[in-house]
């Protein structure tokens, strides 16, 4: 069993950046793939941003050259830096882990609560 706590959220102005944390449990962190999710009101949650255990990453387009998957196996934790935030970037963001597997992140069914991050314009 996986537990995931996400947190760093919060409201910042357009352009500005935040840092995303997940503290996550169990003992085999550092031998899973890695994933940042985002759900906005009415839409379907959306892989934003993966990496594997190799530091293989993958980013959405929309996020590329702004958002940046890190990972402390030591800590158990990922990070997502966020910088240039735009107001469409405003979505509730889950940590994931996972698996690589054809080139594409497969999620395991573990989910915590998410962090609201908010941009205003």
């Amino acid at each position: 069993q996986v537990q995931l706590v996400e947190s760093g959220g919060g409201l910042v102005q357009a352009g500005g950046s935040l840092r995303l944390s997940c503290a996550a449990s169990g003992s085999t962190f550092g031998t899973n793939a890695i994933g940042w999710y985002r759900q906005a009101p009415g839409n379907q949650r959306e892989l934003v941003a993966s990496m594997g255990n190799a530091g293989r990453t993958n980013y959405v387009d929309s996020v590329k050259g702004r958002f940046t998957i890190s990972r402390d196996n030591a800590r158990n934790t990922m990070y997502l830096q966020m910088n240039n935030l735009k107001p469409e970037d405003t979505a509730v963001y889950y940590c994931n882990v996972g698996q690589f597997a054809g080139g594409s992140y497969f999620p395991y069914n573990y989910w915590g609560q998410g962090t609201q991050v908010t941009v205003s314009s």
